[in-house]
C-alpha cells in the first residue's frame, strides 16, 4: 500500500468522460511523474487529488485517510502541498514575509499575517523560514519584494513555502512551465536535492519530458482520462502505445 491510493476513479462533465477508471499507488518517498498529451486528463486528476474537484465515483486516500469531501485547507494540513503552474506567492510582499504566512498556517491552523511587532518577537518562526530560504539558496533575496524575482526565483520562493509546512506529498503541476532552460535545470536540481535531504513523495505533472526523465521514478502514462501504461522511464520512451497516445502511431 503506498502513501497515495486511487482507485476507480471516474469524473464525467456533461458528455465527456474526463477520468476513467483512474487507479494509482504511488510509493512512500518516491518521484512519480503523470504524463499524457492535452486533453488526457492530468489536471481534472490533480484537482482530484487536491480537493478541488469531487470524483463521480472512486476513492482517494493519503495514508490511510480519504481526501474526498475535504477542503483543499484540510488536505493540505494532512501534509499534501502543491505547487501550481504559476507560482502562487503574495507579490507585494517581501521574500521573507511570503515564507512567514505558511509558517504561521502551520503553527496556528491560519494564513493570517501578524502584525510586524509580534512578527519580530516570533525568533523560531523567523528562524524557521530563514533556515528554508537557506536550503534553496533564497536567503540573499528574503528582502526583496517577490513580485521582483524572476519567474525561477519565484518558483524556488513557492517551492520553499510548501516545503516549510513539511508535507509528505509535494504535488507539482509543470514547475518548470514557462522557463528558460538554465531555469529548468536549476528547478531539476533543486527538486532532486529536496528528494534527496527530505522524507517526501513527489508527483510531477509535466509536459517536458527532459524534466520527466531527469526525475521520475516510475511514470504513470494518461490518454483520454485512462491510465494507458506505468512502467519506469526505461521502458516508457520506446512503450508503442505510448508513442501511438503522443503522435497516432500504429503499435
Amino acid at each position: 500500500m503506498g502513501i497515495l491510493e486511487v482507485k476507480g476513479v471516474n469524473k464525467r462533465f456533461g458528455g465527456l468522460q474526463a477520468l476513467g477508471d483512474v487507479n494509482l499507488d504511488i510509493a512512500e518517498k518516491s518521484v512519480h511523474a503523470i504524463i499524457g498529451p492535452n486533453g488526457a486528463g492530468k489536471s481534472t486528476l490533480l484537482n482530484v487529488l487536491v480537493g478541488k474537484l469531487i470524483p463521480d465515483t472512486g476513492s482517494v486516500t493519503f495514508q490511510g485517510q480519504s481526501v474526498l469531501g475535504r477542503t483543499p485547507f484540510q488536505i493540505n494540513q494532512l501534509g499534501i502541498s502543491r505547487v501550481f503552474q504559476t507560482p502562487e506567492i503574495f507579490t507585494d510582499l517581501s521574500v521573507l514575509e511570503n515564507m512567514l504566512i505558511p509558517c504561521f498556517a502551520k503553527r496556528d491552523g491560519s494564513f493570517r499575517l501578524h502584525a510586524v511587532e509580534s512578527i519580530e518577537s516570533e525568533k523560531s518562526i523567523i528562524e524557521k523560514a530563514e533556515a528554508m530560504l537557506e536550503e534553496v539558496n533564497m536567503a540573499a533575496k528574503r528582502d526583496m519584494i517577490a513580485g521582483s524575482l524572476s519567474r525561477g526565483d519565484k518558483r524556488r520562493l513557492e517551492m520553499a513555502m510548501c516545503l516549510v509546512q513539511e508535507p509528505k506529498l509535494l504535488l507539482l503541476d509543470e514547475p518548470t512551465a514557462g522557463m528558460a532552460r538554465a531555469d529548468t535545470n536549476n528547478t531539476i536540481d533543486l527538486l532532486k536535492q529536496i528528494h534527496a535531504s527530505r522524507d517526501i513523495t513527489m508527483v510531477i505533472i509535466e509536459h517536458d519530458m527532459h524534466v520527466v526523465f531527469s526525475l521520475a521514478q516510475r511514470i504513470t502514462v494518461l490518454a483520454q482520462g485512462t491510465p494507458l501504461v506505468e512502467d519506469i522511464p526505461e521502458n516508457i520512451k520506446g512503450h508503442p502505445k505510448v508513442k501511438e497516445a503522443y503522435l497516432g502511431e500504429s503499435a
